[in-house]
């Protein structure tokens, strides 16, 4: 059932994930693509007290990634490797040849590199692997997608919630392309300052507010909540019993966050009788 690729050292120690979500992820594909293209850092932003983003432009044509996947992050001199979760949609790369990471400040090389070295058009390479991806082609059963994610496990669900923005865009504009069912975003952080790309994530919501949805939850909130964000936000964790209110057949279940949030909600999945075929999780410690 479960399949185990690389062993990391930059804090996300093992990446799992159950085979599933028929259609849209590729059994019979390697971890990892042939393509380490050239990049380099053309933007960063401070996220979180915690997160830095990275935008990165790739120089190979011939690179490209599916929603959800990660990367192998390369640095000169820096012997180990990083691996990241891409959380920018496939449409930015293929459009202005970019992608864009999220990283987490730890004392793992590649992190403490890129929080405290990299600069502006510092030059590394990448490669894409994973098997935790939304892909689905045109012709494709219409799917409801719920979206699990918890503190920095929002990387590969922001790609997916994009790219799946960018298909209804498409399907809206040209009448031809994936019909995407609806969307929710489940997404939990220990204060709202450590919600990611809060603004990115709401823009969404109010441009498709019939086909996506949010509920942020924060788990140690100590300050007030701004008015903007008080209608997302629930105190406390995210709960079995939000969840239920979203299974259906039409639904496939997208889960990324620390090993025991993600155990449970894929366990609760299972027992609330989902297919183990819609549901998808990648770990990370």
């Amino acid at each position: 059932v479960y399949r185990f690729f690389l062993l990391y050292s930059d804090g996300r120690k093992l990446i799992s994930h159950q085979k599933g979500c028929q259609g849209l992820v590729n059994k019979g594909s390697a971890p990892f693509t042939s393509i380490v293209s050239a990049a380099k850092v053309c933007g960063a932003a401070n996220e979180s007290p915690s997160v830095k983003s990275l935008r990165l432009l790739v120089a190979d044509q011939d690179f490209s990634f599916k929603a959800g996947q990660w990367i192998d992050f390369f640095i000169p001199g820096v012997s180990v490797v990083g691996g990241f979760s891409i959380c920018s949609s496939p449409r930015l790369l293929e459009q202005e040849r970019m992608i864009e990471l999220a990283v987490k400040y730890t004392n793992h090389p590649p992190a403490l590199w890129i929080h405290n070295k990299c600069t502006l058009d510092s030059e590394v390479a990448v490669r894409v692997g994973g098997e935790f991806f939304f892909d689905p082609r045109p012709a494709d059963a219409s799917r409801n997608l719920v979206l699990i994610a918890g503190g920095v496990g929002i990387n590969p669900l922001l790609s997916i919630l994009r790219h799946s923005a960018d298909l209804h865009r498409e399907r809206a504009n040209k009448g031809i392309g994936y019909k995407i069912g609806t969307i929710k975003l489940f997404y939990s952080a220990k204060n709202t300052s450590e919600l990611l790309f809060k603004k990115n994530i709401l823009d969404l919501v109010n441009e498709f507010p019939e086909k996506i949805a949010c509920s942020l939850h924060v788990t140690k909130q100590t300050t007030q909540i701004s008015a903007e964000l008080k209608p997302y936000i629930t105190e406390g964790r995210i709960t079995e019993e939000d969840i239920r209110d979203h299974v259906s057949k039409e639904t496939l279940f997208y889960i990324c966050g620390p090993p025991p949030m993600t155990d449970f909600f894929s366990k609760q999945l299972e027992n609330s009788h989902v297919p183990r075929e819609h549901i998808c999780f990648e770990k990370w410690w």
